[in-house]
């Protein structure tokens, strides 16, 4: 490692991170992970309040660390993860809106693929379109992880879009049409971020509120209530 602090958007120096990350959106659920599942805690970045932990979850170290909203922001995180502090494996646990009739809230899905918006993946000049994809260890160990806890989940392909506004009101039938099982924001470009790398990503997610039936959950649900979910990726860090 080149400096202590490689990076200006995180203050952790070197050793601090565990190979394994769980990457939730909001730094406040990484601060409620850290309070409620790990043992011997410290806080390694409080830089730009994007709040990171290092602790230890049933004899394992792991870490957990916020990653923002959008693609731009867990881009940036998890490449410096990544390339500047040797992780070998981001866990994305995040909230999504449903599309397809086959979830409803509270309903945890495995990110298997990505579809996306984004323009995220031009930058590596690809002779086509690349599908960006989780690493099938990790899908494989969180299904396994989820029956051994006897959680139902759903495992197919989510999109990940750059707009939560849209201008285009019929998008979101498009995507329906297609089997993707609902939306979210940033896993696109983890995914990507992981293949360049030459590391592991995977994305889980809960149904926060499905975008065809009204269902919601209140923020303060979304930031305290996904334990299923997290134990999921707890236990397969």
């Amino acid at each position: 490692m080149a400096a202590l602090t490689p990076t200006p958007h995180n203050g952790a120096k070197e050793g601090a991170i565990a190979k394994t990350v769980l990457m939730p959106g909001d730094p406040l659920r990484a601060k409620y992970i850290a309070d409620h599942y790990l043992s011997d805690v410290t806080c390694f970045n409080e830089v730009r309040n994007m709040l990171g932990f290092t602790g230890t979850y049933q004899g394992k170290r792991v870490s957990v660390m916020g990653g923002g909203m959008g693609m731009p922001s867990v881009g940036i995180y998890s490449y410096e993860l990544y390339h500047f502090y040797g992780v070998e494996s981001i866990i994305r646990i995040g909230s999504a809106g449903g599309f397809s009739d086959d979830v409803k809230v509270r309903d945890i899905v495995v990110g298997i693929s990505a579809s996306t918006n984004s323009n995220y993946a031009a930058q590596y000049k690809l002779p086509g379109t690349i599908a960006p994809t989780a690493d099938f260890s990790l899908v494989e160990r969180a299904v396994a992880e989820a029956r051994k806890k006897d959680i139902p989940v759903k495992v197919g392909n989510i999109l990940s879009s750059d707009t939560f506004y849209s201008a285009d009101a019929a998008a979101n039938d498009a995507w329906k049409a297609m089997g993707v099982l609902c939306v979210e924001m940033e896993a696109a470009a983890l995914y990507l971020n992981a293949a360049y790398a030459k590391k592991k990503a995977l994305c889980l997610l809960t149904i926060s509120d499905h975008l065809y039936t009204g269902e919601a959950l209140s923020a303060q649900e979304r930031q305290t209530s996904f334990h299923e979910m997290m134990e999921i990726a707890l236990g397969i860090a």
